[in-house]
């Protein structure tokens, strides 16, 4: 009887251990613990919010953050919620269990997306190579992320799109659709753009983008705010000393020196090897050269920056001929006043430039990027109808331009050099040109841009003018600037810097003839500060003349600022 009852009370023990066991587990996280064990904050926001043990106090804990956690639920009275206790800078808070993670690359939380901005989509998160474009207002599928900056924000989503896999800027998406698709107004300069007309065919003002684009700084590149430059092409260099010597004397504080003119590559690229052979074949200069000439520059002082002819290039349109502009009467490129042009839409083309904008900046440490010909040809209104521009995603010309240059930016920051475009003095005018610049939609994503309004190309009475423009610079320039320029600064909401090329040469062909001597160079340079154009100034000598600079010496030398 007694082995009965002790058999008996060892049963009622078990059972109650069990029951006990039991009803622990189901206050207890299946993988609750004493031991506080590693873990990390997901969210599909930057931030998750964590509470102090009394509820009295919140933070946001940044997601991606590590942790620790027991794992253990605390139910909340008057609430059908449970928090796990986690470990964070030495003090303890609850947090709802979907914020908490075991593994860190599983901290994003997010499943789709809207594309705020038109995006281009990476083959992958290392490398510039493009397979697709999304436009605006696009939903994607999110796939996963390559990794998360320091606020929680994510660099590049890999995203699904139309059947294709690859990779996009985080910053250019919204989780709202609502957001992606509306137009973003700069007090009310929307609708300026809106009433922009499109009477060249270059595309609507309308339809580009005009959100916010935080500028760049680097602190191991720090840009002049005046930027006083001299050009330099490929074969000017040979005479760097000379220039150099020169450019000191005369308050000069930086120059633009060719890395890929059209038919005039400086250096034996392998990047150009790559992708087009023959600007290899042709290039000027060894790259030991042309690395050691840069490199004097640098050593000197100098702010060096690189020009690159984008999509004026016979020599990547011999070689790769699909990617050029077409003509359809003779089913060949089409060749326009002696130049191919490698079509705007191509992204084949798009790389190729930027690739060699990489490898300058990383190779020859040019601490700025200039794009120049970063457009489409001019004056085809007649021909028009029989040209096949190759546009694989339906943009108009001056969303290309735009999309182009959201994706070199994009590229050549990451290595730690400006960017800069070169545009028509056109391109500031109250329409979008017809090649497809528009100054608001350019100003918006670069960090300089370079008007070209040079004098020698006006109309004679541009502006209503009583004199032939060219003989009034000053004039003629104050009035571009002050009346279009700083119209057009105003409409965007974060505009480049201006730095304007300057004319550096004399007028031979128009009557009458005009000597551009120092005076005139002066007056120029004058004029666009007083308009508000205070940037700094490029000189365009397309031969580089050392003598015509030292002739023009006086007038870079002055102090346009008017302070010490």
């Amino acid at each position: 009887m007694l082995v009965k009852n002790i058999f008996k009370g060892i049963l009622f023990f078990l059972a109650a251990f069990i029951c006990a066991y039991g009803l622990f587990s189901v206050l207890k996280d299946d993988e609750a613990t004493d031991e506080y064990k590693d873990a990390y904050i997901k969210s599909d926001e930057v931030t998750a919010k964590a509470y102090s043990l009394d509820f009295s106090t919140s933070i946001e804990i940044v997601r991606g953050t590590k942790v620790t956690t027991t794992y253990e639920k605390v139910s909340i009275e008057d609430t059908n919620l449970k928090y796990y206790e986690i470990n964070y800078q030495n003090n303890v808070y609850l947090i709802l269990p979907e914020y908490i993670t075991k593994e860190e690359n599983d901290v994003v939380g997010e499943t789709k997306a809207f594309v705020r901005t038109p995006v281009s989509v990476y083959e992958d998160s290392n490398s510039s190579h493009l397979i697709s474009f999304i436009p605006k207002g696009s939903e994607v599928e999110i796939l996963g992320y390559d990794y998360l900056n320091d606020d929680g924000t994510v660099n590049k989503y890999k995203v699904r799109y139309n059947g294709i896999d690859g990779y996009i800027y985080e910053k250019y998406t919204v989780n709202i659709l609502d957001e992606a698709i509306k137009n973003y107004d700069h007090n009310g300069s929307y609708e300026v753009h809106v009433a922009r007309k499109n009477p060249y065919g270059g595309g609507s003002a309308a339809n580009l983008d005009y959100f916010p684009v935080e500028k760049s700084t680097f602190e191991n590149n720090v840009m002049p705010d005046e930027v006083k430059s001299l050009y330099l092409n490929s074969s000017a260099i040979k005479n760097v000393d000379e220039y150099i010597e020169l450019a000191k004397n005369a308050g000069i504080n930086a120059f633009v020196v060719d890395i890929k003119d059209n038919t005039a590559p400086a250096y034996k690229s392998e990047v150009m090897k790559k992708y087009s052979p023959t600007n290899y074949t042709k290039a000027f200069w060894t790259v030991e050269t042309y690395r050691t000439t840069i490199q004097k520059l640098k050593d000197n002082g100098f702010y060096v920056i690189g020009r690159i002819t984008t999509f004026k290039d016979n020599y990547y349109a011999k070689d790769h001929p699909e990617d050029t502009i077409m003509d359809n009467r003779t089913n060949s490129s089409f060749l326009h006043n002696g130049s191919y042009w490698p079509s705007a839409y191509s992204r084949d083309v798009w790389e190729f430039n930027v690739e060699l904008a990489k490898e300058a900046v990383t190779l020859m440490g040019f601490n700025e990027i200039q794009f120049d010909y970063v457009r489409f040809p001019d004056r085809t209104s007649d021909v028009e109808e029989y040209l096949n521009y190759q546009n694989q995603y339906g943009e108009e010309k001056a969303q290309a331009i735009q999309n182009f240059l959201f994706y070199a930016c994009d590229e050549i920051h990451s290595v730690g050099a400006y960017v800069s475009a070169d545009v028509f003095g056109e391109s500031a005018h109250d329409y979008v040109a017809g090649y497809g610049q528009y100054w608001g939609a350019i100003s918006n994503v670069v960090d300089v841009i370079s008007g070209m309004p040079y004098p020698e190309l006006f109309n004679k009475y541009e502006y209503g003018f009583s004199k032939p423009v060219w003989t009034v610079p000053y004039e003629l320039l104050y009035h571009w600037g002050s009346k279009y320029v700083m119209k057009q600064q105003s409409l965007v909401p974060t505009p480049a810097i201006v730095r304007t090329w300057i004319q550096a040469y004399d007028i031979t062909w128009r009557d009458p003839n005009t000597s551009y001597d120092a005076a005139k160079v002066e007056a120029q340079i004058q004029g666009l500060y007083d308009a508000g154009l205070t940037g700094g100034f490029i000189t365009w000598n397309s031969v580089s003349s050392l003598s015509k600079y030292e002739q023009l010496s006086p007038a870079f030398s002055k102090n346009y600022l008017g302070s010490d």
